[in-house]
Protein backbone atom coordinates (compact mmCIF):
# COMPACT_ATOMS: atom_id res chain seq x y z
CA UNK A 1 0.00 0.00 0.00
CA UNK A 2 3.27 2.27 -0.32
CA UNK A 3 2.98 2.79 3.39
CA UNK A 4 5.78 5.12 3.18
CA UNK A 5 4.11 7.25 0.47
CA UNK A 6 1.02 7.30 2.51
CA UNK A 7 2.35 8.41 5.61
CA UNK A 8 4.67 11.40 3.96
CA UNK A 9 1.50 12.68 2.39
CA UNK A 10 0.33 13.51 6.26
CA UNK A 11 3.09 15.81 6.73
CA UNK A 12 2.39 17.89 2.96
CA UNK A 13 -1.42 17.65 4.47
CA UNK A 14 -0.59 19.46 7.68
CA UNK A 15 0.62 22.43 5.68
CA UNK A 16 -2.40 23.18 4.28
CA UNK A 17 -5.32 25.11 6.34
CA UNK A 18 -9.59 24.85 5.97
CA UNK A 19 -11.10 28.38 5.86
CA UNK A 20 -14.80 28.87 4.08
CA UNK A 21 -14.91 26.97 0.94
CA UNK A 22 -11.35 27.08 0.12
CA UNK A 23 -8.16 25.85 0.97
CA UNK A 24 -5.32 28.45 2.90
CA UNK A 25 -2.45 28.02 1.24
CA UNK A 26 -0.20 30.88 3.19
CA UNK A 27 2.57 29.09 4.35
CA UNK A 28 2.51 27.28 7.92
CA UNK A 29 4.40 24.99 9.94
CA UNK A 30 4.16 21.52 10.16
CA UNK A 31 1.96 20.67 13.58
CA UNK A 32 3.58 17.97 15.35
CA UNK A 33 1.26 15.26 17.21
CA UNK A 34 2.40 17.11 21.01
CA UNK A 35 1.32 20.65 19.34
CA UNK A 36 -1.73 19.77 18.59
CA UNK A 37 -5.06 21.82 20.05
CA UNK A 38 -8.63 21.95 18.79
CA UNK A 39 -7.99 24.98 17.11
CA UNK A 40 -6.38 22.41 14.63
CA UNK A 41 -8.47 19.97 14.17
CA UNK A 42 -10.30 21.82 10.89
CA UNK A 43 -6.23 21.50 9.51
CA UNK A 44 -6.14 17.83 9.79
CA UNK A 45 -9.28 16.79 8.11
CA UNK A 46 -8.87 19.65 5.67
CA UNK A 47 -6.85 17.76 3.03
CA UNK A 48 -9.30 14.95 3.31
CA UNK A 49 -11.64 16.89 0.42
CA UNK A 50 -8.88 17.19 -2.12
CA UNK A 51 -5.72 16.04 -1.84
CA UNK A 52 -5.82 12.57 -0.98
CA UNK A 53 -8.18 11.71 -3.43
CA UNK A 54 -6.83 13.89 -5.90
CA UNK A 55 -5.35 10.78 -8.29
CA UNK A 56 -8.70 8.95 -7.31
CA UNK A 57 -10.48 12.13 -9.05
CA UNK A 58 -8.23 12.65 -11.64
CA UNK A 59 -8.48 9.61 -14.31
CA UNK A 60 -10.41 7.07 -12.75
CA UNK A 61 -13.40 7.96 -10.98
CA UNK A 62 -15.10 8.76 -14.39
CA UNK A 63 -12.79 6.37 -16.44
CA UNK A 64 -14.04 3.63 -14.52
CA UNK A 65 -17.17 5.00 -13.23
CA UNK A 66 -18.44 6.05 -16.86
CA UNK A 67 -15.73 4.36 -18.93
CA UNK A 68 -16.39 0.72 -17.27
CA UNK A 69 -20.15 1.41 -18.15
CA UNK A 70 -19.86 2.24 -21.73
CA UNK A 71 -21.28 5.81 -20.86
CA UNK A 72 -17.72 7.34 -22.17
CA UNK A 73 -15.71 6.30 -24.87
CA UNK A 74 -12.19 7.25 -25.78
CA UNK A 75 -10.34 5.09 -28.19
CA UNK A 76 -6.79 6.89 -28.08
CA UNK A 77 -6.62 7.00 -24.25
CA UNK A 78 -5.29 4.66 -21.95
CA UNK A 79 -6.85 6.06 -18.65
CA UNK A 80 -10.32 5.28 -20.31
CA UNK A 81 -10.51 2.34 -22.83
CA UNK A 82 -9.36 -0.23 -21.11
CA UNK A 83 -11.88 0.41 -18.88
CA UNK A 84 -14.62 0.37 -21.43
CA UNK A 85 -13.24 -2.78 -23.71
CA UNK A 86 -13.09 -4.74 -20.18
CA UNK A 87 -9.24 -4.83 -21.01
CA UNK A 88 -8.08 -3.69 -17.45
CA UNK A 89 -5.06 -5.83 -15.77
CA UNK A 90 -2.71 -5.27 -12.99
CA UNK A 91 -0.74 -2.60 -14.47
CA UNK A 92 -3.40 -0.39 -15.69
CA UNK A 93 -2.38 2.84 -14.57
CA UNK A 94 -5.51 5.04 -13.32
CA UNK A 95 -5.91 0.98 -11.25
CA UNK A 96 -2.49 1.86 -9.57
CA UNK A 97 -3.60 5.27 -8.59
CA UNK A 98 -6.56 4.64 -7.36
CA UNK A 99 -5.92 1.80 -5.28
CA UNK A 100 -2.71 3.76 -3.62
CA UNK A 101 -5.34 7.06 -3.44
CA UNK A 102 -8.03 5.04 -1.75
CA UNK A 103 -5.29 4.31 0.40
CA UNK A 104 -4.26 7.01 1.37
CA UNK A 105 -7.35 8.35 2.63
CA UNK A 106 -7.63 5.48 4.85
CA UNK A 107 -4.56 5.51 6.19
CA UNK A 108 -4.44 9.47 6.83
CA UNK A 109 -7.62 9.16 8.41
CA UNK A 110 -6.32 6.41 10.76
CA UNK A 111 -3.73 9.05 11.60
CA UNK A 112 -6.10 12.23 12.17
CA UNK A 113 -8.55 9.75 14.08
CA UNK A 114 -5.65 8.21 16.57
CA UNK A 115 -3.78 11.77 16.64
CA UNK A 116 -7.04 13.41 17.82
CA UNK A 117 -7.66 10.63 20.16
CA UNK A 118 -4.73 11.33 21.81
CA UNK A 119 -4.96 15.02 22.52
CA UNK A 120 -5.30 15.70 26.42
CA UNK A 121 -7.05 18.65 27.57
CA UNK A 122 -9.74 18.47 24.83
CA UNK A 123 -13.36 17.26 25.39
CA UNK A 124 -15.05 14.30 23.62
CA UNK A 125 -17.83 16.82 22.47
CA UNK A 126 -14.94 19.08 20.99
CA UNK A 127 -12.96 15.63 19.37
CA UNK A 128 -16.11 13.37 18.01
CA UNK A 129 -17.30 15.61 15.09
CA UNK A 130 -13.81 15.82 13.90
CA UNK A 131 -12.99 12.06 14.16
CA UNK A 132 -16.58 11.83 12.34
CA UNK A 133 -15.63 13.57 9.61
CA UNK A 134 -12.63 11.04 9.25
CA UNK A 135 -14.49 8.19 9.61
CA UNK A 136 -16.25 9.49 7.06
CA UNK A 137 -14.13 9.65 4.50
CA UNK A 138 -12.37 6.54 5.57
CA UNK A 139 -15.58 4.57 5.15
CA UNK A 140 -15.76 6.38 1.61
CA UNK A 141 -13.06 5.01 0.16
CA UNK A 142 -13.07 1.36 1.84
CA UNK A 143 -16.81 1.39 -0.17
CA UNK A 144 -15.05 2.35 -2.95
CA UNK A 145 -12.19 -0.37 -1.98
CA UNK A 146 -14.47 -3.23 -1.40
CA UNK A 147 -16.87 -2.74 -4.22
CA UNK A 148 -13.88 -2.44 -7.04
CA UNK A 149 -11.61 -4.94 -5.55
CA UNK A 150 -13.41 -7.49 -3.46
CA UNK A 151 -11.06 -8.63 -0.56
CA UNK A 152 -9.02 -5.65 0.85
CA UNK A 153 -6.69 -4.95 3.29
CA UNK A 154 -9.03 -2.96 6.84
CA UNK A 155 -6.48 -1.31 8.98
CA UNK A 156 -7.50 1.19 12.45
CA UNK A 157 -3.60 2.03 12.76
CA UNK A 158 -0.84 2.71 9.88
CA UNK A 159 1.99 1.74 12.17
CA UNK A 160 1.01 -1.59 12.29
CA UNK A 161 1.47 -2.00 8.77
CA UNK A 162 4.72 -0.02 8.83
CA UNK A 163 5.98 -2.79 10.82
CA UNK A 164 4.33 -5.71 9.14
CA UNK A 165 3.50 -5.26 5.32
CA UNK A 166 2.74 -8.30 4.20
CA UNK A 167 -0.75 -9.10 5.14
CA UNK A 168 -3.89 -11.14 4.29
CA UNK A 169 -6.89 -9.52 2.71
CA UNK A 170 -9.94 -9.51 4.82
CA UNK A 171 -13.02 -10.07 3.25
CA UNK A 172 -15.19 -8.22 0.99
CA UNK A 173 -18.03 -8.14 3.05
CA UNK A 174 -15.98 -7.47 6.10
CA UNK A 175 -14.78 -4.61 3.86
CA UNK A 176 -18.30 -3.79 2.94
CA UNK A 177 -19.43 -4.16 7.20
CA UNK A 178 -16.44 -1.65 7.79
CA UNK A 179 -17.56 0.86 5.40
CA UNK A 180 -20.68 0.93 7.22
CA UNK A 181 -20.22 0.61 10.55
CA UNK A 182 -17.45 4.32 9.87
CA UNK A 183 -20.82 5.92 7.84
CA UNK A 184 -23.04 4.66 10.86
CA UNK A 185 -20.76 6.40 13.14
CA UNK A 186 -20.64 9.77 10.71
CA UNK A 187 -24.54 10.07 10.93
CA UNK A 188 -24.51 10.11 14.57
CA UNK A 189 -21.84 12.16 14.89
CA UNK A 190 -21.38 14.31 12.10
CA UNK A 191 -23.06 18.30 12.94
CA UNK A 192 -26.58 19.17 11.48
CA UNK A 193 -25.25 22.16 9.20
CA UNK A 194 -21.85 22.03 8.04
CA UNK A 195 -18.89 23.81 9.87
CA UNK A 196 -17.78 25.43 7.14
CA UNK A 197 -19.52 26.01 3.35
CA UNK A 198 -18.61 21.91 1.26
CA UNK A 199 -18.08 20.22 4.59
CA UNK A 200 -19.83 17.19 5.23
CA UNK A 201 -22.69 16.94 7.76
CA UNK A 202 -24.53 14.20 9.23
CA UNK A 203 -27.07 14.28 6.50
CA UNK A 204 -23.89 13.74 3.69
CA UNK A 205 -23.53 10.39 5.70
CA UNK A 206 -27.25 9.11 5.75
CA UNK A 207 -27.24 9.72 1.84
CA UNK A 208 -24.12 7.93 1.41
CA UNK A 209 -26.16 4.84 3.68
CA UNK A 210 -28.87 4.87 1.74
CA UNK A 211 -26.45 4.15 -1.53
CA UNK A 212 -24.55 1.49 0.71
CA UNK A 213 -27.76 -0.37 2.46
CA UNK A 214 -29.31 -0.36 -1.24
CA UNK A 215 -26.08 -1.98 -2.54
CA UNK A 216 -25.90 -4.47 0.12
CA UNK A 217 -29.42 -5.12 0.07
CA UNK A 218 -28.41 -7.40 -3.15
CA UNK A 219 -25.25 -8.60 -2.06
CA UNK A 220 -26.31 -9.93 1.85
CA UNK A 221 -29.27 -11.29 -0.17
CA UNK A 222 -26.65 -13.16 -2.20
CA UNK A 223 -24.98 -14.69 0.81
CA UNK A 224 -22.32 -12.42 0.93
CA UNK A 225 -21.50 -12.96 -3.08
CA UNK A 226 -21.95 -16.47 -3.21
CA UNK A 227 -25.52 -16.74 -5.12
CA UNK A 228 -25.37 -13.51 -7.28
CA UNK A 229 -28.18 -14.40 -9.41
CA UNK A 230 -30.45 -15.14 -6.41
CA UNK A 231 -32.34 -12.35 -8.08
CA UNK A 232 -33.94 -10.85 -4.56
CA UNK A 233 -32.52 -8.10 -2.18
CA UNK A 234 -32.66 -8.34 1.35
CA UNK A 235 -35.74 -6.45 2.95
CA UNK A 236 -34.20 -5.60 5.90
CA UNK A 237 -31.56 -3.61 4.15
CA UNK A 238 -33.66 -1.86 1.78
CA UNK A 239 -35.79 -0.80 4.78
CA UNK A 240 -32.43 1.14 6.05
CA UNK A 241 -31.96 2.45 2.51
CA UNK A 242 -35.32 4.18 2.58
CA UNK A 243 -35.09 5.44 6.16
CA UNK A 244 -31.49 6.81 5.36
CA UNK A 245 -32.79 8.14 1.89
CA UNK A 246 -35.67 9.98 4.49
CA UNK A 247 -33.75 11.44 7.34
CA UNK A 248 -32.15 13.21 4.78
CA UNK A 249 -35.19 14.42 2.64
CA UNK A 250 -37.00 15.19 6.00
CA UNK A 251 -33.90 17.41 7.27
CA UNK A 252 -34.88 20.13 4.57
CA UNK A 253 -31.86 21.25 4.09
CA UNK A 254 -31.04 20.33 0.54
CA UNK A 255 -32.90 20.74 -2.66
CA UNK A 256 -32.87 20.10 -6.06
CA UNK A 257 -31.59 23.43 -8.06
CA UNK A 258 -34.16 24.05 -10.55
CA UNK A 259 -32.21 24.04 -13.52
CA UNK A 260 -29.86 21.18 -13.93
CA UNK A 261 -27.01 22.63 -16.11
CA UNK A 262 -26.35 24.97 -13.29
CA UNK A 263 -25.34 22.01 -11.10
CA UNK A 264 -21.72 22.35 -13.44
CA UNK A 265 -21.24 25.95 -13.20
CA UNK A 266 -18.37 27.11 -10.63
CA UNK A 267 -20.52 29.86 -8.82
CA UNK A 268 -22.56 27.16 -7.73
CA UNK A 269 -20.04 25.06 -6.53
CA UNK A 270 -21.57 23.93 -2.68
CA UNK A 271 -25.05 24.43 -3.68
CA UNK A 272 -28.95 23.50 -2.51
CA UNK A 273 -28.39 20.21 -3.18
CA UNK A 274 -24.70 19.30 -2.89
CA UNK A 275 -24.21 16.45 0.16
CA UNK A 276 -20.17 16.20 -0.33
CA UNK A 277 -18.49 16.91 -3.64
CA UNK A 278 -14.65 17.16 -3.62
CA UNK A 279 -13.39 20.96 -3.02
CA UNK A 280 -10.98 21.95 -5.47
CA UNK A 281 -8.80 25.32 -4.86
CA UNK A 282 -9.53 28.26 -7.14
CA UNK A 283 -7.65 30.77 -8.63
CA UNK A 284 -4.93 27.82 -8.86
CA UNK A 285 -2.87 26.15 -11.68
CA UNK A 286 -0.79 22.94 -12.81
CA UNK A 287 2.35 24.83 -11.60
CA UNK A 288 1.13 25.88 -7.90
CA UNK A 289 -1.36 23.80 -6.71
CA UNK A 290 -0.92 19.97 -7.71
CA UNK A 291 -3.03 17.54 -5.96
CA UNK A 292 -5.60 20.47 -4.85
CA UNK A 293 -6.43 21.37 -8.02
CA UNK A 294 -9.58 19.96 -10.64
CA UNK A 295 -7.60 18.38 -13.85
CA UNK A 296 -10.63 16.91 -15.27
CA UNK A 297 -10.88 19.39 -17.92
CA UNK A 298 -7.92 19.02 -19.05
CA UNK A 299 -8.84 15.62 -20.32
CA UNK A 300 -12.00 16.39 -21.51
CA UNK A 301 -12.15 19.64 -23.63
CA UNK A 302 -12.14 19.16 -27.03
CA UNK A 303 -9.74 21.52 -27.75
CA UNK A 304 -8.11 24.70 -26.55
CA UNK A 305 -10.29 26.78 -27.95
CA UNK A 306 -12.28 25.67 -24.56
CA UNK A 307 -9.36 25.93 -22.03
CA UNK A 308 -7.83 29.26 -23.66
CA UNK A 309 -3.87 27.53 -23.31
CA UNK A 310 -2.51 23.69 -24.26
CA UNK A 311 -4.42 22.22 -21.36
CA UNK A 312 -6.57 19.79 -23.12
CA UNK A 313 -4.99 16.55 -23.32
CA UNK A 314 -6.93 14.65 -26.29
CA UNK A 315 -10.48 15.53 -25.22
CA UNK A 316 -11.45 15.36 -28.96
CA UNK A 317 -10.89 11.94 -28.77
CA UNK A 318 -13.22 11.73 -26.06
CA UNK A 319 -16.87 10.91 -26.86
CA UNK A 320 -20.55 9.82 -26.24
CA UNK A 321 -20.34 6.28 -27.50
CA UNK A 322 -23.28 4.77 -29.69
CA UNK A 323 -25.05 2.89 -27.21
CA UNK A 324 -25.51 6.06 -24.79
CA UNK A 325 -26.81 7.83 -27.55
CA UNK A 326 -29.65 5.22 -27.77
CA UNK A 327 -30.47 6.09 -24.07
CA UNK A 328 -31.10 9.81 -24.63
CA UNK A 329 -32.67 8.73 -27.70
CA UNK A 330 -35.19 6.49 -25.63
CA UNK A 331 -37.29 9.78 -25.35
CA UNK A 332 -36.01 12.29 -27.54
CA UNK A 333 -36.99 15.15 -25.46
CA UNK A 334 -34.36 14.45 -23.25
CA UNK A 335 -32.50 17.63 -24.17
CA UNK A 336 -31.69 19.41 -20.87
CA UNK A 337 -29.72 17.10 -19.41
CA UNK A 338 -27.89 15.65 -23.01
CA UNK A 339 -26.95 19.41 -23.87
CA UNK A 340 -25.13 19.87 -20.37
CA UNK A 341 -23.73 16.61 -20.92
CA UNK A 342 -22.62 16.41 -24.19
CA UNK A 343 -21.35 19.06 -26.90
CA UNK A 344 -23.84 18.14 -29.80
CA UNK A 345 -24.06 20.03 -33.29
CA UNK A 346 -25.10 23.31 -32.52
CA UNK A 347 -25.46 23.53 -29.19
CA UNK A 348 -24.62 26.89 -27.93
CA UNK A 349 -22.71 27.86 -24.77
CA UNK A 350 -22.89 31.50 -23.80
CA UNK A 351 -20.44 30.80 -20.37
CA UNK A 352 -17.62 29.39 -22.41
CA UNK A 353 -15.33 31.60 -24.64
CA UNK A 354 -17.06 34.84 -23.53
CA UNK A 355 -14.99 36.93 -25.70
CA UNK A 356 -16.37 35.95 -28.89
CA UNK A 357 -19.87 35.62 -27.77
CA UNK A 358 -19.92 31.80 -26.65
CA UNK A 359 -18.96 28.79 -28.09
CA UNK A 360 -21.03 26.85 -30.89
CA UNK A 361 -19.85 23.72 -31.19
CA UNK A 362 -20.04 22.75 -34.88
CA UNK A 363 -17.82 22.10 -38.01
CA UNK A 364 -16.29 25.55 -37.70
CA UNK A 365 -14.80 24.84 -34.20
CA UNK A 366 -14.60 20.99 -34.16
CA UNK A 367 -14.53 18.94 -37.66
CA UNK A 368 -16.30 16.17 -36.68
CA UNK A 369 -19.11 17.92 -34.85
CA UNK A 370 -21.75 16.43 -37.02
CA UNK A 371 -20.71 12.70 -36.12
CA UNK A 372 -19.19 12.88 -32.60
CA UNK A 373 -20.37 14.49 -29.50
CA UNK A 374 -17.80 16.05 -27.04
CA UNK A 375 -17.82 15.88 -23.07
CA UNK A 376 -19.51 19.34 -21.51
CA UNK A 377 -20.23 18.12 -17.89
CA UNK A 378 -17.23 18.99 -16.17
CA UNK A 379 -15.71 21.87 -19.21
CA UNK A 380 -16.50 25.36 -17.90
CA UNK A 381 -13.94 27.23 -20.02
CA UNK A 382 -10.75 29.56 -19.78
CA UNK A 383 -9.71 32.15 -17.23
CA UNK A 384 -10.93 34.63 -19.16
CA UNK A 385 -14.27 33.62 -18.74
CA UNK A 386 -13.77 32.84 -15.22
CA UNK A 387 -10.72 34.19 -12.98
CA UNK A 388 -11.16 30.84 -10.60
CA UNK A 389 -10.15 28.36 -13.53
CA UNK A 390 -6.28 27.69 -14.09
CA UNK A 391 -4.20 25.91 -16.19
CA UNK A 392 -5.88 22.13 -15.81
CA UNK A 393 -7.91 23.15 -12.75
CA UNK A 394 -11.40 23.74 -13.72
CA UNK A 395 -12.18 25.20 -10.07
CA UNK A 396 -15.14 23.11 -10.40
CA UNK A 397 -15.90 20.78 -7.16
CA UNK A 398 -17.30 17.56 -8.54
CA UNK A 399 -20.11 15.56 -6.56
CA UNK A 400 -19.65 12.39 -4.77
CA UNK A 401 -23.13 12.51 -3.55
CA UNK A 402 -26.43 14.90 -4.44
CA UNK A 403 -29.51 15.00 -3.80
CA UNK A 404 -31.09 13.79 -6.83
CA UNK A 405 -29.44 10.88 -5.78
CA UNK A 406 -31.16 10.34 -2.43
CA UNK A 407 -34.54 10.91 -4.56
CA UNK A 408 -33.69 7.91 -6.29
CA UNK A 409 -32.29 5.21 -3.70
CA UNK A 410 -35.35 6.39 -2.10
CA UNK A 411 -37.65 5.12 -5.12
CA UNK A 412 -35.47 2.45 -5.57
CA UNK A 413 -35.79 1.35 -1.84
CA UNK A 414 -39.99 1.58 -1.88
CA UNK A 415 -39.64 -0.33 -5.34
CA UNK A 416 -37.67 -3.89 -3.59
CA UNK A 417 -38.08 -6.77 -5.07
CA UNK A 418 -41.14 -5.89 -7.12
CA UNK A 419 -41.56 -5.63 -10.54
CA UNK A 420 -43.01 -1.94 -10.55
CA UNK A 421 -44.17 0.81 -7.98
CA UNK A 422 -47.25 2.68 -8.28
CA UNK A 423 -46.29 4.20 -4.31
CA UNK A 424 -47.26 7.70 -4.21
CA UNK A 425 -43.93 8.76 -2.06
CA UNK A 426 -41.81 7.05 -5.08
CA UNK A 427 -43.37 8.56 -7.62
CA UNK A 428 -43.22 11.82 -5.77
CA UNK A 429 -39.52 12.16 -5.53
CA UNK A 430 -38.38 9.69 -9.35
CA UNK A 431 -40.70 12.33 -10.73
CA UNK A 432 -39.17 15.55 -8.87
CA UNK A 433 -35.96 14.69 -10.73
CA UNK A 434 -37.63 13.94 -14.64
CA UNK A 435 -39.47 17.47 -14.12
CA UNK A 436 -36.28 19.65 -13.27
CA UNK A 437 -35.22 17.85 -16.83
CA UNK A 438 -38.26 18.66 -18.44
CA UNK A 439 -39.44 15.04 -18.31
CA UNK A 440 -43.03 13.98 -17.90
CA UNK A 441 -44.24 12.34 -14.74
CA UNK A 442 -44.55 8.24 -14.89
CA UNK A 443 -47.45 6.55 -13.22
CA UNK A 444 -45.61 3.95 -12.24
CA UNK A 445 -41.79 2.72 -11.86
CA UNK A 446 -40.21 -0.06 -12.83
CA UNK A 447 -36.39 -0.87 -12.03
CA UNK A 448 -35.66 -0.22 -15.35
CA UNK A 449 -37.29 3.44 -15.10
CA UNK A 450 -34.68 3.28 -12.06
CA UNK A 451 -31.49 1.99 -14.33
CA UNK A 452 -32.56 4.53 -16.97
CA UNK A 453 -32.91 7.90 -15.02
CA UNK A 454 -29.92 6.99 -13.26
CA UNK A 455 -27.82 6.42 -16.40
CA UNK A 456 -28.70 10.07 -17.73
CA UNK A 457 -29.21 11.96 -14.47
CA UNK A 458 -25.08 11.11 -13.08
CA UNK A 459 -23.81 10.46 -16.63
CA UNK A 460 -20.17 11.48 -16.76
CA UNK A 461 -20.28 11.64 -12.84
CA UNK A 462 -18.45 8.96 -12.25
CA UNK A 463 -21.83 7.06 -11.17
CA UNK A 464 -23.04 4.42 -13.29
CA UNK A 465 -20.46 1.45 -13.21
CA UNK A 466 -21.53 1.13 -9.36
CA UNK A 467 -25.16 0.85 -9.90
CA UNK A 468 -24.10 -2.20 -12.61
CA UNK A 469 -22.57 -2.89 -9.84
CA UNK A 470 -25.37 -2.87 -7.09
CA UNK A 471 -27.10 -4.77 -9.40
CA UNK A 472 -25.09 -7.72 -10.32
CA UNK A 473 -24.68 -8.42 -6.85
CA UNK A 474 -28.20 -10.27 -7.13
CA UNK A 475 -29.06 -10.72 -10.98
CA UNK A 476 -25.40 -10.92 -12.19
CA UNK A 477 -26.58 -12.74 -15.19
CA UNK A 478 -28.60 -9.51 -15.92
CA UNK A 479 -26.38 -7.43 -15.84
CA UNK A 480 -24.02 -9.62 -18.26
CA UNK A 481 -26.44 -9.53 -20.90
CA UNK A 482 -27.01 -5.90 -20.43
CA UNK A 483 -23.76 -5.13 -21.32
CA UNK A 484 -23.48 -7.78 -24.43
CA UNK A 485 -26.25 -5.46 -25.52
CA UNK A 486 -24.20 -2.06 -25.66
CA UNK A 487 -22.08 -3.94 -28.38
CA UNK A 488 -18.90 -2.50 -27.35
CA UNK A 489 -16.71 -3.91 -29.78
CA UNK A 490 -18.96 -1.66 -32.81
CA UNK A 491 -17.98 1.98 -33.87
CA UNK A 492 -21.19 3.33 -35.27
CA UNK A 493 -21.80 6.82 -35.91
CA UNK A 494 -24.23 9.26 -36.03
CA UNK A 495 -25.62 12.46 -37.28
CA UNK A 496 -27.07 15.37 -36.82
CA UNK A 497 -29.67 16.84 -38.81
CA UNK A 498 -30.29 19.76 -36.54
CA UNK A 499 -29.29 20.47 -33.12
CA UNK A 500 -30.96 18.06 -31.03
CA UNK A 501 -32.06 15.81 -33.57
CA UNK A 502 -29.88 12.77 -34.03
CA UNK A 503 -29.72 9.53 -36.67
CA UNK A 504 -27.53 6.75 -37.03
CA UNK A 505 -24.83 7.83 -40.16
CA UNK A 506 -26.29 5.47 -42.84
CA UNK A 507 -22.76 5.64 -44.36
CA UNK A 508 -20.57 4.20 -41.15
CA UNK A 509 -18.82 1.30 -41.79
CA UNK A 510 -18.53 -1.02 -38.39
CA UNK A 511 -15.36 -1.31 -37.47
CA UNK A 512 -14.76 -3.65 -34.70
CA UNK A 513 -12.79 -2.74 -31.31
CA UNK A 514 -11.24 -4.80 -28.58
CA UNK A 515 -13.54 -5.11 -26.23
CA UNK A 516 -13.36 -8.41 -24.57
CA UNK A 517 -16.98 -10.17 -23.58
CA UNK A 518 -18.13 -9.51 -20.11
CA UNK A 519 -17.95 -12.67 -17.42
CA UNK A 520 -18.87 -12.46 -13.74
CA UNK A 521 -15.02 -11.47 -12.90
CA UNK A 522 -15.37 -8.41 -14.87
CA UNK A 523 -17.16 -7.12 -11.99
CA UNK A 524 -14.20 -6.97 -9.38
CA UNK A 525 -10.69 -5.23 -10.17
CA UNK A 526 -6.97 -6.74 -10.40
CA UNK A 527 -4.81 -6.08 -7.44
CA UNK A 528 -2.32 -3.55 -8.72
CA UNK A 529 0.90 -5.85 -9.95
CA UNK A 530 3.53 -3.19 -7.72
CA UNK A 531 1.01 -4.62 -4.43
CA UNK A 532 0.92 -7.89 -4.84
CA UNK A 533 4.93 -7.57 -5.42
CA UNK A 534 4.91 -6.12 -1.64
CA UNK A 535 2.31 -8.32 0.05
CA UNK A 536 2.34 -11.80 -1.85
CA UNK A 537 -0.29 -12.39 0.85
CA UNK A 538 -2.98 -10.22 -1.34
CA UNK A 539 -3.63 -12.81 -3.38
CA UNK A 540 -4.25 -15.92 -0.67
CA UNK A 541 -7.36 -16.45 0.46
CA UNK A 542 -8.97 -13.71 3.07
CA UNK A 543 -8.76 -13.76 6.60
CA UNK A 544 -12.06 -12.32 8.48
CA UNK A 545 -11.56 -9.36 10.52
CA UNK A 546 -11.81 -8.98 13.82
CA UNK A 547 -14.26 -5.49 14.54
CA UNK A 548 -13.89 -3.73 17.81
CA UNK A 549 -17.40 -1.71 18.03
CA UNK A 550 -20.91 -2.82 17.77
CA UNK A 551 -22.66 -1.41 14.71
CA UNK A 552 -24.99 1.72 15.38
CA UNK A 553 -28.69 0.80 15.46
CA UNK A 554 -29.91 3.63 17.04
CA UNK A 555 -30.08 6.49 13.86
CA UNK A 556 -33.48 5.55 13.07
CA UNK A 557 -34.91 6.25 16.43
Amino acid sequence: MKIKKIIYSLFLALSLTFTACTLDFAPNSVISKDALTADNFPSLTAPMYNLYWFNFNGQFYYGLGDGMAHNLMAPYSNYIYPFDYLTVTSLTGPLVNAWNSLYVVVQQSNKVINDIQAVSGVSDDQKTPYIAEARFMRGLAYWHLASLWGNVILSTDPSVLVQNPIVNANTQDDGFQFAMRDMEYAAKYLPEAPSAPGRVTKYSAFGMLSRFYLAYSGFAASNFGQNPNCSTRDLSYLNLAKQAALKVINSNQYKLLDNYPDLFKIENNNNSESLFAFQWVPGLNSDNGNGVINTQQAYFAFSSLVTGDDAAWGGGGTGCPYDMILEYMTEANDTIRRKATWMGCGDFYPEINKAAGGLTYDKTTFSSAETWMSVKKGVVGSNKDNPAIGRMNSALDNYMMRLAEVYLNYAEAILGNDASTSDPAALQYFNAVRKRAGMPDKSKITWEDLRHERRIEFCMEGRYWYDLLSRAYYQQQQVINYIVGQNRATNIHYLFDAPNNLRIDPNTANSSLPAAAPTPSSFLLPYPQSEVIQDPKLTDPPVPYTFTEDRITDLFN
